[in-house]
């Protein structure tokens, strides 16, 4: 039962193209995606890690395709999973003709390092004979020598016009199913990127912060990006970055996805720093609160307030709502309305049953 967005993002209306069975771009839902960081060769390990990626959240993943029987691994991975795939391909074009062959429903290219415009074409054949889509990535570390040369180092004006090129090479093959993105380890560099080439074109992007970090700088840096451009309208697709599980890619992602009101999917959870004011240890009750949820995927908004300072004001905005009183007489809010005591030892297991409960009922609606 939570308020209406103080502002309604109103997204840039862009065309629509098929990663398998995800619609991108256009009204539909904004689409997280992670890597896998194993050995693509190693089967049942990409297998295992691409389910965990799902499992969190993930509407896409990508594998990286590095050398022939990588690309090749594809086809008994795919059997195994039900989530489209995306192969990652750099330098050698035959790598993306097996991957198309193989199974993968998108290409991740850089037509800048594929070769000559043969090569590419080979590589278009194939993604159109497969029925395959591809992302041009263009990338701040690996523009064409022409273009840095022109402009002396990566800018935003670089990696559009890089970016256009690109576009023109598929477009005269009549190669429409694409998605772009032009990324950068800098912030601003990357937002300014972005504004410019959607002014430009209305293919879906594909958003990310390339290269970002850590868990917690590049998570940083992610959300202050990402989070800038979606607020723009501008994105239909997103991949954080991060030296890190890359399943802590797909919980950053659907969370900055989630504090912009462009996807309800999971607990909410809305909590206090905690103070001396606490009635109960709000940091770890969110902490367990937030492992024993993790399995609902019901969006439910639960507000976990120390005190009583915010705690009725915040309950009265969420499903559910916990505010600490004293001596461990905590109040349960249930729609914003008071329910009665909870006490702090008993608090845990109430609050988990009343969002499994509030799950089945809006399921069932």
């Amino acid at each position: 039962m939570s308020l209406r967005p103080f502002r309604d993002i109103k997204r840039k209306k862009t065309r629509v193209i098929n990663v398998g069975k995800v619609k991108v771009g256009g009204d539909n839902p904004i689409s997280v995606q992670s890597m896998t960081n194993t050995l693509t060769t190693d089967v049942n390990a990409t297998i295992k890690q691409i389910h965990e990626i799902q499992n969190e959240g993930a509407d896409l993943v990508r594998v990286s395709c590095p050398d022939e029987s990588s690309s090749k691994s594809l086809k008994e991975i795919i059997k195994h999973v039900d989530i489209p795939i995306i192969a990652d391909i750099h330098f050698h074009y035959k790598r993306a003709i097996e991957a198309a062959e193989n199974g993968a429903s998108c290409l991740r290219i850089n037509p800048g390092n594929i070769g000559d415009k043969k090569k590419i074409h080979e590589v278009l054949k194939a993604a159109q004979d497969n029925g395959c889509s591809i992302r041009v990535g263009v990338n701040a570390g690996s523009l064409e020598k022409d273009i840095l040369e022109k402009f002396k180092e990566p800018c935003p004006e670089a990696l559009v016009e890089s970016a256009l090129r690109n576009i023109k090479i598929l477009e005269d093959q009549n190669f429409f199913n694409f998605k772009i993105s032009v990324k950068s380890s800098d912030v601003f560099l990357s937002i300014e990127a972005y504004r410019q080439l959607s002014k430009v074109t209305d293919y879906p992007l594909h958003l990310g912060i390339t290269e970002a970090g850590s868990f917690v700088s590049g998570s940083v840096k992610s959300s202050i990006g990402i989070g800038s451009l979606l607020m723009d309208g501008i994105g239909d697709t997103i991949r954080i970055s991060l030296s890190d599980d890359p399943v802590k890619e797909i919980k950053i992602g659907n969370e900055i996805l989630k504090s912009l009101n462009l996807r309800q999917r999971g607990v909410k959870i809305i909590s206090c720093p905690s103070c001396a004011r606490q009635g109960f240890q709000v940091i770890d009750t969110v902490r367990i609160l937030e492992e024993k949820l993790s399995h609902i995927k019901t969006p439910i908004t639960l507000s976990i307030i120390g005190c009583v300072v915010n705690g009725p004001g915040e309950a009265a905005m969420t499903d559910i709502g916990i505010t600490g009183g004293r001596k461990g007489n905590n109040m349960l809010y249930l729609s914003g309305i008071q329910k009665g005591k909870v006490m702090t030892e008993d608090m845990i297991t109430k609050v988990i049953s009343e969002v499994e409960k509030k799950a089945l009922e809006i399921e069932n609606n």
